[in-house]
């Protein structure tokens, strides 16, 4: 019996920052991680990809001209993200059965986008 590997990648055209040390009002706070978790869910929701049954690894790469430091930062940046692809998983962002990884690539000035990759 072989193991069939599913994997599936899309890049959004949106800036991710750190707001681990950001003074936003909530609300602004609020709106930065909604707007990133409805971008991922509705890229991804147009990819067919099946019900989650095992461990699955998502990749969220930042894209930017400067790395963030700190994988603090990073991560703090992509909540919103990491919860529209739990979302579109249909399962909460704990879920053991999910890795979650954190990655940066240099991109051309002025050029933002982040990428999830989803291999199961």
């Amino acid at each position: 019996m072989s193991h069939i590997t599913k994997r599936i990648a899309v890049t959004i055209p949106f800036k991710i920052e750190s707001v681990a040390n950001k003074r936003w009002h909530w609300r602004k706070l609020a709106s930065y991680h909604k707007t990133r978790r409805l971008l991922a869910w509705a890229e991804l929701r147009r990819l067919e990809f099946g019900r989650l049954v095992g461990p699955v690894t998502v990749t969220l790469t930042r894209i930017a001209p400067r790395s963030l430091d700190g994988h603090d930062n990073l991560r703090s940046g992509f909540k919103g993200a990491v919860d529209g692809v739990a979302d579109w998983l249909g399962v909460p962002d704990s879920d053991p059965r999910i890795q979650w990884n954190y990655a940066q690539e240099t991109g051309a000035p002025k050029h933002y986008a982040f990428r999830i990759e989803v291999v199961a």
